[in-house]
């Protein structure tokens, strides 16, 4: 099999799954009341070019991604059952209803990811804390996996903070590599990379799976998979729209499949 062609189910046997994030697609669609670009067009040509799945981050705001196209990813993912639909964002504002009427319609929901955003806020910056955030994620991780949803919680890398994790009962976390792509290529780039290897085996420990994502890029994504263990998914969005606008795309999802099967290659 062509190894830049493995489906979404491929991460559960040993590849790791690339997911793209459409916000910026919904970001410059929102400029014009024209329906132009596409968020399902694109969400099929990256399905097409062999991505594992499509992860969206439905803020309060709307600002990009907006309730209707979550519905009609859902719908578009029906389609696509070798791949994975992820839904992220905070789920003490608008996600947990979000999921809830995904769920409720039917449609195929395989993760929501839990992640720490004001409503103001850019983007996201930080992870969940232990143990003053336990109390509140508790029942709703509960609910969401009682929708057969599987949780992520988005994680800074502190090895430390594993157990409570999974005491809490979610399935896996992601970590938060904004720390690892500032220091790329310089002489810090080992010790935070050292941090995040000891996280993902604190994780692995504890019977969690591993996603990562923010600001990874083609540049820096081989360094990463290849130093720390057992990524399951990555989730790409700013940097690889960014691409696309050069190369396309169809080509860009291929380059950056390329970039992790590189780092498979040599592990």
């Amino acid at each position: 099999m062509n190894p830049l062609l493995i489906t979404g189910l491929d991460a559960h046997r040993g590849h790791t799954a690339l997911s793209v994030n459409l916000n910026k697609v919904a970001l410059l669609r929102n400029q014009r009341d024209l329906g132009i670009p596409s968020v399902t067009r694109a969400a099929t040509l990256a399905l097409q070019a062999g991505a594992h799945g499509i992860t969206v981050h439905p803020r309060p705001d709307q600002r990009h991604i907006r309730t209707h196209d979550v519905f009609d990813l859902a719908a578009l993912m029906q389609d696509w059952p070798q791949a994975e639909f992820n839904i992220e964002g905070n789920p003490l504002h608008n996600l947990m209803d979000v999921i809830r009427e995904v769920r409720r319609r039917g449609l195929p929901l395989h993760q929501c990811t839990f992640v720490p955003d004001a409503m103001d806020q850019a983007t996201s910056d930080h992870g969940w804390q232990f143990p003053q955030d336990a109390e509140v994620l508790a029942p709703l991780i509960s609910e969401a996996r009682s929708l057969g949803v599987r949780v992520s919680l988005f994680m800074d890398p502190v090895p430390q903070a594993m157990p409570a994790v999974r005491a809490l009962g979610a399935e896996r976390v992601e970590l938060y590599t904004e720390s690892y792509a500032r220091v790329h290529g310089t002489a810090d780039q080992a010790p935070v990379l050292a941090g995040f290897a000891a996280t993902a085996d604190a994780a692995l420990i504890q019977g969690l799976q591993l996603n990562a994502g923010h600001d990874l890029n083609r540049e820096n994504l081989t360094d990463f998979l290849r130093a720390v263990p057992g990524v399951q998914e990555v989730s790409i969005g700013h940097a690889l729209i960014a691409d696309a606008l050069e190369l396309g795309l169809p080509e860009t999802v291929r380059d950056y499949l390329r970039c992790i099967h590189h780092a498979q290659a040599s592990t």
